[in-house]
């Protein structure tokens, strides 16, 4: 894999409380990160540096090794429920994500439209192009929102908790959808479920104040307790469930 984009000594703050500190990482083309950590770890905030949203306090974010660029990045964020009471429909939400790509007479043409469809085909949501944001469960919002983060045809894909609001019924399918993404762009996935997305990604970023890459999907509380990771680690299937000792 070549790189996509690099971390470069990054150092990030809210004011005067540094939340990210040091943090260098270089993110290949077609990787699927899981990024994790406990609360106040700095993840959010390394998404935010990434699209430019945070300005570092030190160090850079390098776009160059893979030209990257910032309408290249799609983003899904932590959806509250209460972003489902604009009255919009699901094609109107799905050709936001296209906002960059409209003419000089700002409106969405019959390509984009083409493409919007495209997408919803693709993230089984056709049947509810035209249904209102609040007659759809936890699940198909999410991939609603989904929808909006890709069809801007990003080359990386950041995500933030996105299954949080899930059903467990659509979960898999969920995963499965960013699975087939994930094979024309990189994903980087902030989760707090560890052992779940152990199934999906192809490796793990621990975000603690600082950054430790783990190269590969499988991870264990040894793994976690030397990159100063206090996370619980359970995991399923064949795997027998390993639970972390409890950090101070």
């Amino acid at each position: 894999m070549s790189t996509l984009f690099s971390i470069e000594s990054v150092t990030a703050a809210y004011e005067t409380k540094v939340v990210l500190r040091d943090v260098t990482m270089a993110i290949e083309e077609k990787d699927f990160i899981g990024i994790i950590g406990p609360n106040g770890g700095g993840k959010t905030t390394l998404l935010k540096v990434i699209l430019g949203l945070l300005k570092p306090v030190s160090g850079r974010v390098d776009y160059s090794p893979g030209d990257l660029k910032l309408n290249e990045i799609g983003y899904m964020p932590q959806v509250a429920q209460g972003d489902t009471l604009f009255p919009v429909t699901v094609e109107d939400v799905v050709l936001s994500g296209m906002m960059h790509s409209m003419g000089a007479t700002g409106r969405m043409g019959r390509r984009e439209k083409k493409h919007a469809s495209e997408v919803m085909e693709e993230l089984g949501l056709m049947a509810l192009a035209h249904q209102a944001l609040n007659e759809l469960s936890g699940g198909q919002l999410q991939r609603v929102y989904l929808a909006r983060a890709v069809s801007g045809s990003p080359r990386l894909l950041l995500l933030d908790e996105p299954a949080t609001f899930v059903d467990t019924s659509f979960e898999a399918d969920f995963y499965d959808k960013l699975k087939l993404l994930n094979n024309r762009m990189t994903i980087m996935m902030v989760s707090h479920d560890a052992g779940t997305i152990s199934a999906w990604v192809k490796s793990f970023a621990c975000v603690n104040g600082t950054i430790f890459y783990h190269p590969h999907s499988k991870i264990t509380d040894e793994d976690l307790r030397l990159y100063g990771c206090p996370i619980q680690l359970v995991t399923h299937g064949d795997v027998p469930h390993v639970v972390l000792h409890k950090h101070n």
